[in-house]
């Protein structure tokens, strides 16, 4: 075959296979290549289902806590986890739900938002997620500061506090990571702050029930009410 038929029958090819990969690269994309990406779930999609790692059976509510639990449901349209979590002993559930009420809801000196603020802080220095989303969400409600609920879960120290409630927290929170070092000096910062020597008792006995809280929440995996998330925003 001469050189030049050659070298055409080459270019011919050349010509045919470039039409080819036109051909090619303008079809369609096949539809596995266009298949969605994957629903995932939701990352508390289960927190309402799997409340604590423990398997732990539910016992007969009381008359006393099935009144409470149908309270719950009437005030805040669901029963918190950490009720059904204590559920599985009365004694121990009738016990949390009183002091509980007693510390958080009862006349004190501390307002209701400050003693969940001392949650909250109390809460972040412990790293527990469950009291972290619960009580940062009774934040966000009571202050109607979707932004200071934020910060005291983040970094109480950098949110715009008045001295009275900066007092309370860094004592709070002393109290929580070195108990043994409170002494007189500490006392006398939260009187100066304006505190009575009964508000102290407080601010202590909040701190402490957080601190048993926070501890067996993590020991048990607790898991926060998915709604918590949103409220408050």
């Amino acid at each position: 075959m001469a050189k030049s038929q050659k070298n055409g029958n080459r270019r011919g090819r050349t010509a045919a296979q470039a039409a080819l990969r036109v051909v090619k690269s303008s079809r369609p994309a096949s539809p596995r290549a266009k298949s969605p990406e994957p629903v995932t779930e939701s990352a508390a999609a289960r927190d309402d289902v799997d409340i604590t790692a423990l398997d732990l059976p539910p016992a007969s509510l009381s008359p006393a806590m099935e009144a409470y639990f149908k309270k719950c449901e009437e005030k805040l349209g669901f029963v918190p986890n950490v009720l059904q979590a204590y559920a599985f002993d009365m004694t121990k559930l009738e016990a949390f739900v009183a002091m509980y009420n007693d510390l958080m809801l009862a006349p004190s000196g501390l307002s209701k938002l400050e003693r969940e603020m001392i949650a909250v802080a109390v809460s972040a220095q412990n790293r527990c997620y469950y009291c972290l989303v619960a009580h940062g969400a009774a934040v966000r409600a009571l202050s109607g500061d979707p932004v200071l609920g934020e910060l005291m879960v983040m970094n109480y120290r950098a949110a715009r506090l008045s001295k009275r409630q900066r007092a309370m927290l860094d004592f709070a929170v002393k109290l929580t990571a070195e108990p043994w070092t409170v002494d007189e000096a500490d006392r006398v910062l939260l009187r100066r702050a304006g505190f009575t020597d009964r508000d102290i008792w407080d601010i202590s006995a909040v701190a402490g029930f957080f601190n048993m809280s926070n501890r067996v929440a993590s020991a048990t995996d607790m898991r926060p009410n998915s709604v918590y998330h949103g409220q408050g925003r």
